[in-house]
């Protein structure tokens, strides 16, 4: 049985040593998962029409990367539930769709309350985990979701979300996105007025997805600290989605967390290539590629005549570490984006894979303690700082500002 290598990568395909898989699961058992980003809620919708009688996460579901007993086995302790829908749906469509994407978490948890407990804040987060259950907290994925409307954004809020991930694939009206034409120059006044409208609320900014000039205008805009809720490190594979240095220096700088994705073009330079010319050679074919359901029997016909290269658990270790090195400590984390791809990495295949990448941490020389706050530590950290963060700007005399779709940068109908 092959050994991690001490202070390096483990070769490719290694096994893991024994001795350090126990170590991370003993680590694990004190200090779970809290990952920022898990795709279920919409995968469910696709396939199942959220109907948990057809797709009963309480069983293994090999064909999806998430169910709870895998949760289990992958020392998962808190769940960040992706409320997302897609960029084509937009205005009331977009806020209707969320609103059912929110309800399936909260039927999720009210199906399986011997495992799942509703979280919004660090502390239910720590009282789900000592009574035995996965901690289930909310993020919506895309700007488009509020259509504008700050009281949409609040009612969001109430009703659990803990982040707002700026953008998706396109540009809203008032942030730019890492994968459009830039248009705002990074945030809009809007913008700037929904980044503290979430400092205010104590709802995480969410700077994954967005464009770089986004990022850096949301950390100047910031009052508390802001996550990347899934997305890994532009110096080592030079994709608009992930994070530059000089992002992660300022991260420190702000108290946020850099939560390392999973996704193999994202860790990954030759998956990175071999993606793009996928994406080059089916352009013309009408479908759109992040539809999973639909581009699927596109990509295997493709795939069978281009090889997929892979990931594996040392491409996403060296993101973590590099994180570390750039950013310190205290400011990486770990998304995973399950069930949001169609493939992830060798050795992460699903959500069991957590104590594999921990097992190489700790061989490359990561202390217990470093472990524990990937893990854990940092993610209730910032949950609590921005809490902290709305009762220090309540207690200053901020007010919630009014809303009015069409006028503050929605999609113009009459209100």
């Amino acid at each position: 049985m092959g050994a991690v290598a001490r202070h390096g990568r483990s070769p490719v395909g290694a096994e893991v040593a024994p001795e350090l898989l126990e170590r991370a699961r003993a680590l694990l058992a004190a200090h779970p998962v809290v990952d920022g980003h898990n795709d279920l809620a919409w995968e469910l919708r696709v396939r199942a029409g959220y109907d948990l009688d057809r797709v009963d996460v309480a069983r293994p579901q090999p064909q999806l990367h998430t169910d709870i007993p895998r949760l289990r086995a992958g020392g998962v302790g808190a769940q960040f539930w992706s409320v997302y829908v897609p960029a084509r749906l937009q205005g009331d469509h977009a806020v209707s769709a969320t609103l059912e994407q929110v309800d399936f978490v909260h039927r999720l948890v009210a199906r399986y309350p011997d495992a799942l407990a509703l979280a919004t804040t660090a502390g239910e987060v720590e009282r789900a985990v000592d009574a035995g259950r996965i901690a289930c907290l909310l993020g919506a994925e895309g700007g488009h979701c509020i259509d504008g409307s700050l009281g949409t954004l609040r009612m969001l809020y109430a009703l659990g979300v803990r982040y707002l991930t700026l953008t998706h694939n396109h540009n809203v009206p008032w942030a730019d996105s890492a994968t459009d034409q830039p248009r705002a120059g990074g945030l809009t006044t809007f913008g700037e007025a929904v980044v503290a409208e979430m400092n205010r609320l104590g709802m995480l900014v969410d700077l994954s997805h967005v464009a770089a000039a986004t990022m850096r205008a949301a950390l100047r805009a910031s009052q508390a600290p802001v996550i990347f809720s899934h997305s890994s490190a532009r110096a080592l594979c030079d994709v608009p989605r992930n994070v530059p240095d000089d992002v992660l220096e300022a991260l420190a700088g702000n108290g946020g967390v850099c939560m390392v994705t999973f996704v193999p073009m994202f860790v990954s330079p030759r998956c990175a290539a071999w993606w793009g010319e996928a994406r080059q050679r089916l352009a013309g074919s009408g479908v759109e590629l992040d539809d999973q359901v639909a581009s699927q029997p596109l990509l295997a016909d493709y795939e069978r005549e281009h090889p997929r290269p892979v990931a594996t658990v040392a491409d996403v270790a060296d993101h973590v570490e590099h994180v570390r090195e750039v950013a310190g400590p205290d400011h990486v984390g770990l998304g995973g984006d399950y069930d949001g791809v169609d493939v992830q990495p060798v050795g992460l295949e699903d959500v069991s894979g957590y104590p594999r990448l921990l097992a190489e941490l700790l061989g490359r020389g990561w202390s217990d303690r470093e472990v524990a706050k990937l893990t854990w530590g940092n993610a209730l950290r910032v949950l609590r700082e921005a809490a902290a963060a709305a009762r220090d700007l309540a207690a200053q005399g901020h007010h919630p500002p009014p809303s009015a779709p069409g006028r503050l940068g929605g999609s113009g109908r009459p209100g």
